[in-house]
This record gives C-alpha cells, sequence and structure tokens, in this order.
C-alpha cells in the first residue's frame, strides 16, 4: 500500500534502523520529506562502529546497502547534530510532522555483580568501541592480562575472545586503528576463557561466528566433554533448531581434541553451566568466582552451591546492549525500551519509535529493516486518520 500524502519527518539516529525508517518511509509515501539528525560525525551506527574488523567484507557489504538505502530516501543527513544539546526533541516535534527515535544502543546492560568496578573489570560495549575505532571512545586501552574471563554466550562473546585471541599480524591491513593494533601486538594474553550460564543448546551464538574461533592461526578451543552430555533439552533443541545443531556438533568435535595434539601458544575455553557469582581482587581483578549450575533436563538451571575460583587478571562482560534514556522521550528503566505501540510512542502524539530503542537489543539487521516498516506504517495510518 501506497500512501499519497505530504510529511515532514525527523529520525533521531543513523544507524540501521534510522537508514531502513527513512527508506521505509519513501517506499510507502513517495515525497515525504526526511531530515536525520546523526550524533556522530559519520552515519550507519553499528554497522561502521561495531563489527569486528576482522570482518572487513562484512562491513563493506553492510555499508554499500545502508549507503544505497539512504541515497534512494532523498532524506538529508545532519551529522554531529547532539539532540538535547543543538537540538531538542521538543524542537524537532515542533517542526516536524513527525519524529523517529531511532538511537539504538550503546550501554553495556547494567548487571549487579560483587567486584564489578575493580580496575581490569570491562564492559564489552566499551571495548567493541574502542577497536572499533568508535568518535567517544578513549584511545588508551591496556591489554595485560595474560589470563581472560569473558561472561556471555552471544556473538557479541564471541567477537570479543576472537579479538583477545586473534594473532596481530592477522589484523593488520583490516582497517583496524594503529593504536588498537599495536596493543594487540603487545599482548601478553595466553588463555581466554569464556563462561555461560546456561548449556551449549541454550547459547546465542551463530554456528558461523563460532566456527571462526578454531580457524585461527596458532589458537586452541579447549571443551570439556561433561558440558556436552546430553539431555532431554539439548536433545530436543538439536532435532528442532538446525543453528543449535551446529552449535553443538561444533563444540562436540572440539571436545574430542586429545590434549597432545594442542599446541598453540594461546587458548580459548570454554565453560558451560558456570553462573558468575563475584569478581575477585582488592586494588584490581585477580579471579573470576563462578557457581556450577544444575541443569534439569527442561532448559532450566539451578545452582548447586559448588563455587570454583578461576585465576584471572581480566573480566569482559558481554551480556547485552541496552538503550539509554533521551531527554523529551519516556523510557521505560525495566525494560529500557522507550514504551509504545506498533511503534507510536505511548501518550506522546506525533512521535515514534523503532529498532533496540523500540523492541530491545536483538535481532540483526533484517530484523531492523521488518521493525522500521511496523513503525512507517504506523506513523502514516496515524496521519492519513488525522487529515
Amino acid at each position: 500500500m501506497t500512501y499519497v500524502i505530504a510529511l515532514s519527518v525527523a529520525i533521531v539516529g543513523a544507524g540501521p534502523a534510522g537508514v531502513h525508517t527513512a527508506g521505509a518511509l519513501s517506499e510507502l509515501a513517495p515525497g515525504t520529506r526526511i531530515d536525520i539528525f546523526e550524533r556522530l560525525p559519520a552515519p550507519y551506527g553499528l554497522v561502521r562502529y561495531g563489527i569486528a574488523p576482522d570482518h572487513p567484507a562484512r562491513v563493506k557489504r553492510l555499508t554499500g546497502e545502508l549507503r544505497a538505502v539512504l541515497a534512494g530516501s532523498g532524506a538529508q543527513l545532519f551529522c554531529g547534530v547532539e539532540i538535547g544539546t543543538d537540538v531538542t526533541v521538543r524542537d524537532l516535534r515542533n517542526r516536524y510532522d513527525a519524529v523517529v527515535i531511532a538511537t539504538g544502543a550503546r550501554r553495556d546492560v547494567p548487571v549487579e555483580l560483587p567486584g564489578l568496578g575493580l580496575p581490569g573489570s570491562f564492559g564489552a560495549a566499551d571495548f567493541v568501541a574502542w577497536y572499533g575505532g568508535h568518535p567517544d571512545a578513549s584511545l588508551a586501552w591496556a591489554l595485560r592480562a595474560e589470563s581472560v574471563a569473558v561472561i556471555g554466550a552471544g556473538n557479541v562473546a564471541l567477537d570479543v575472545i576472537r579479538m583477545l585471541s586473534k594473532p596481530a599480524y592477522a589484523l593488520a591491513g583490516t582497517g583496524i586503528p594503529l593504536h588498537v593494533l599495536n596493543e594487540f601486538a603487545a599482548s601478553p594474553v595466553r588463555d581466554i576463557h569464556l563462561f555461560a550460564r546456561r548449556g551449549p543448546a541454550d547459547t546465542r551464538f551463530s554456528p558461523t561466528e563460532l566456527g571462526e574461533l578454531g580457524d585461527q592461526d596458532d589458537v586452541d578451543v579447549i571443551v570439556d566433554p561433561a558440558d556436552l552430555a546430553p539431555d532431554l533439552h539439548m536433545e530436543r533443541m538439536t532435532r528442532q533448531f538446525a543453528p543449535t545443531r551446529k552449535v553443538v556438533d561444533i563444540l562436540r568435535a572440539w571436545s574430542r581434541i586429545p590434549a597432545a595434539a594442542r599446541a598453540a601458544s594461546r587458548r580459548v575455553h570454554l565453560h558451560f553451566y558456570r553462573i558468575p557469582a563475584a569478581i575477585l581482587g582488592v586494588d584490581r581483578v585477580e579471579g573470576l568466582r563462578t557457581e556450577r549450575a544444575v541443569p534439569d533436563g527442561y532448559g532450566h538451571i539451578t545452582g548447586s552451591g559448588d563455587y570454583e575460583d578461576h585465576k584471572v587478571q581480566a573480566v569482559y562482560r558481554a551480556i547485552g546492549y541496552a538503550a539509554s534514556p533521551l531527554a523529551g522521550v519516556p523510557f521505560d528503566p525495566d525494560t529500557r525500551t522507550v514504551p509504545h505501540r506498533a511503534g507510536a510512542v505511548l501518550g506522546e502524539p506525533g512521535l515514534y519509535v523503532t529498532g533496540w530503542a523500540k523492541r530491545g537489543c536483538v535481532g540483526l539487521v533484517g530484523a531492523t529493516r521488518a521493525d522500521t516498516f511496523q513503525t512507517a506504517r504506523t506513523l502514516l495510518q496515524d496521519h492519513v486518520r488525522a487529515i
């Protein structure tokens, strides 16, 4: 359905959600005047700054797709505009028929864990921003740990592990900032431990991303066969979902590699059914305490009361991104999203939301595109009814 309606729309944020919203509006209502306001000096958000630099082909493909959508939409892009400082949401609402919030998420999910504030305890969002050359990131990041813990069971955790374990020469020529490359080259890391609360069948690893861990030069991946003991839940998940089956198959293959065949200088240890209990240390990180989890065969776990201390000098939390509140826009601190109905912000006529600020930090670019069309249709239907 195409809408014949003359509207002016402001979009806050030029990441994938903002760009695809512009594309959806121009497709559904040709002639809509669209202005996009971006806080950073360049568009495309996490596609530009959040994808690991050892995936240059993926970055090039996705930025090319977004560039084409942006050009095809006819939208005007204004970078370096800070909403709340240079212009307010109220200003935009007074000057446009509708405003769409597409600010995404750039912070780590808040978590309560003893020892969280110790030096050597990091959020993955900050680490990704640093190695991705994000304008907000500090240039300084000291990689001094020989043994590192990574908490998480998704692709961001895999990115963190891969970047920490990858030989620096494999990053040369990828476009990685020089100061970042030099720091990776000087890193003394030898052991990287991933800790997942639940079992292998409940991870959010993509098979491709997981497999890349074992494809690196001079890196061994170690998995305890006991963590792969089958139960009804694992059998059900691997039978129903092909990606889960592939993930479990990759892990099982690694678990069968004999110790005598491992000779790499860097080792990645994948631990499942480990609940983080505390980050240990006095003046800085000295270890991570985990509690062994017991699966019930139905996808649930309970703590066993059996604790283990792992000697590490750094802990990276990769348990998800979270949106941040924006002045002038309602925000639910529990879900860390903007309350809405089909993209229309509740109680705020003319204000809309899309992307991770709308649905939480789940889904890739494909999911974002479908989400933006829902918001665009809601916006257009509201204004058709308003005529």
